[in-house]
């Protein structure tokens, strides 16, 4: 794999790496404290750890760098790889998180 790291994101053949919880009962960035939901939706060491299926390092991770950030959906965790460039959001209903991108929105003008 020739991933790249930058900006705090894993680039992938020209994709963004974005981790989201598409499972019932909590959100994983959306239900972040104090503005830290973007690192969760993107930071590397957890993309790696989901990658390897690796719970148990991840929980320690967690534990260590964002203690104060409720952490339930992690074990739901999946990665969507976004096109660099594309806007996003994380859209959540009764803690499933899904991933809509604006392009695929069906916009109109009044």
């Amino acid at each position: 794999m020739n991933d790249i790291i930058t900006q705090g994101r894993v680039i992938r053949d020209g994709r963004v790496a974005v981790l989201y919880s598409p499972g019932f009962g909590a959100g994983w960035s959306t239900w972040a404290h104090s503005g830290e939901g973007k690192d969760l939706v993107f930071d590397p060491v957890i993309v790696g750890y989901v990658e390897r299926g690796a719970k148990a390092e991840l929980a320690t991770y967690m534990e260590m760098r964002y203690p104060n950030v409720y952490t339930g959906g992690m074990d739901d965790l999946v990665i969507e790889w976004v096109p660099v460039g594309t806007l996003f959001k994380v859209n959540e209903y009764d803690g499933s998180e899904s991933i809509e991108l604006k392009e695929a929105d069906q916009w109109m003008v009044a």
